[in-house]
């Protein structure tokens, strides 16, 4: 683990030379050991392909007015296209559609931006986020529908030939482009898609019945039957990305079952993530002003999952099995467990041959004694099996059932493979060059490779494989970060049951740093919403608005408190 944090490795960034020469570290660790090549192949690396960066090509709109003047934009202050935007040119009509936000019928919510509006083969205008001024439950479920890629797919489904978003002068970010954020796809979404700014969109409004500002407050009501409106314009729309593609390597081999197999699934999968960010340049890094552009180590995250995953090979190599245990390192699970989505969808072994798969991610920084073990809602054997494991372990025991995480474990329950997730849990060194190995707990790291270790031979041993639960998304869950537009600067801590959000730490200089909030307080209440768990943060989010002063009830050291803290606007 010392090694794989060092700076030899520069941070292990998916596709780069220090993650190519952590890889050869991990297969020769492996090959040590015995594990081999999975069955046809010749060693123990599988490679796949992924999006590494994007950047704009120079994309280009001009508007032409119904009087024929033509008015050409170009250059990043301008139009950016959007990072899943098709490399495409459109000359087409324009026509405004709201927030470009559907919502299915499922939710109850009768909201479609699209709902009286013709745009086959239109270019789309729409605002960025959702409505401010809804009332709290419409606007927690319209934004859930808020990604720009899901109103992209709205859009063209819809015969639209081009997506064009402003962020109009209600919202947070007013008038500004939309920075092309790191997308990990390959290709895009089917439609050309770009954000401009204020001043292209005053171009497009020019001459319309109403103004933007005005349209924008009318929609911000939350009313569905607020219709879009034709734009006297003709919208010509080139846009082009430059997508950086490079090739990771997952780090695959098996340790072959050595007594009669079983015959129900005979798979197990142990699994980690060894990559981590490089010099923290992707936009996940934590670092303070102070420490950007440095190595980021990564010791906690992940090189304790990887260096337990590769103890724990080594454990099991030592005793008989029915099952075959397939160990497995991934890479690029920073950047949207890209590494295990490329083992699941094109996968060496049938999914429908595992039995089980158990995931390490930050196990190295115990504190009290607490293990948290997640996912264990996906079989109804894990509570049974996980108890009788820790009667030898002792470790204060969390068990927690979700397991719609973000992480590796995440990938192998959407395709309803039993799974576990080990951490320790959060801190205030996540995403910073200052995780280091010196931090960790070895002999704690010891212990948790011991513990599972029984767990998973348990499970390589058993006559039947575990069977499959599907648990149902909590309800309350809301919408992605990206359709999130404010932070708090907070860094929870997804790991430790609390009654209500427990901080892992807070950013420096953020918001949370300034109302005075620190790690290890428990926030019980945001602006008036009632905090239980993550899930209920999430929906507070949502409610919140840039700039404007919200109360905190928090408690630190079970003594309770009240702070102001005011929001910052998300880019």
């Amino acid at each position: 683990m010392t090694t794989l944090a060092s700076d030899r490795f520069d941070g292990r960034q998916a596709g780069s030379s220090g993650e190519r020469l952590a890889g050869d570290y991990i297969d020769a660790e492996l090959r040590r050991i015995g594990v081999l090549p999975l069955p046809g192949r010749p060693d123990l690396f599988m490679p796949f392909e992924f999006t590494a960066g994007s950047r704009d090509g120079g994309s280009i709109m001009s508007v032409t007015r119904i009087a024929g003047s033509t008015t050409t934009f170009r250059g990043a202050k301008d139009i950016q296209a959007l990072s899943f935007s098709d490399d495409a040119e459109v000359t087409a009509p324009a026509v405004f559609a709201g927030y470009g936000l559907v919502v299915p019928e499922s939710q109850g919510v009768g909201y479609d931006s699209y709902a009286a509006l013709d745009v086959t083969d239109k270019v789309v205008v729409v605002l960025r986020y959702f409505p401010e001024d809804a009332e709290p439950r419409l606007r927690s479920i319209l934004a859930r529908y808020a990604d720009l890629r899901y109103k992209a797919l709205a859009a063209r489904q819809r015969g639209a030939r081009a997506l064009v978003v402003v962020t109009g002068p209600r919202s947070p970010n007013s008038g500004q482009v939309v920075p092309m954020t790191f997308d990990t796809a390959l290709a895009g979404s089917g439609i050309a898609a770009a954000s401009v700014s204020d001043d292209v969109a005053a171009a497009l409004f020019a001459g319309a019945a109403t103004t933007l500002s005005a349209t924008q407050q009318d929609l911000d009501s939350g009313n569905p039957h607020v219709a879009g409106i034709a734009l006297t314009s003709t919208v010509t729309i080139k846009t082009s990305v430059v997508r950086e593609r490079q090739t990771a390597r997952n780090v695959i081999g098996y340790l072959p079952a050595t007594t009669q197999a079983a015959e129900d699934k005979p798979w197990v999968v142990v699994g980690a993530h060894y990559d981590h960010l490089g010099h923290g340049d992707q936009g996940t890094s934590l670092a303070s002003k102070d420490d950007a552009g440095q190595i980021h180590h990564g010791a906690d995250d992940n090189a304790s999952g990887t260096a337990a995953v590769i103890a724990l090979a080594e454990a099991l190599a030592e005793y008989p099995r029915r099952r075959n245990v397939l160990i497995a390192l991934w890479s690029a699970e920073e950047i949207g467990l890209v590494g295990s989505s490329a083992f699941v969808n094109t996968p060496p072994v049938p999914v429908n041959q595992i039995a089980a798969y158990l995931n390490f991610d930050m196990v190295g920084r115990m504190s009290d004694n607490k293990l948290v073990v997640q996912a264990a809602g996906t079989s109804p054997v894990w509570g049974r099996a996980l108890e009788r494991a820790n009667v030898a372990a002792g470790f204060d025991l969390t068990v927690q059932p979700d397991p719609y995480l973000p992480t590796d474990s995440a990938s192998f329950n959407q395709a309803e493979i039993v799974s576990l997730n080990f951490t320790t849990g959060s801190h205030a060194d996540y995403h910073k060059p200052s995780d280091t190995a010196d931090k960790i707990s070895f002999e704690d790291l010891d212990r948790v490779v011991e513990f599972a270790a029984a767990i998973v031979r348990a499970t390589a041993d058993a006559e039947q494989a575990p069977p499959f639960t599907k648990v149902d998304q909590p309800a309350s869950r809301g919408g992605s970060i990206a359709g999130v537009r404010v932070t708090t600067g907070t860094i929870p801590d997804y790991a430790t049951e609390a009654k209500g959000l427990l901080l892992g730490g807070v950013i420096g200089g953020g918001p949370a740093d300034q109302a005075g909030l620190m790690k290890g307080d428990i926030i019980v209440e945001i602006a008036g919403q009632s905090i239980a768990n993550i899930y209920d943060y999430t929906y507070a989010l949502e409610l919140l608005k840039v700039n404007q002063p919200v109360k905190v009830v928090y408690t630190r050291m079970g003594v309770r408190r009240e702070t102001a803290l005011t929001p910052g606007a998300r880019r």
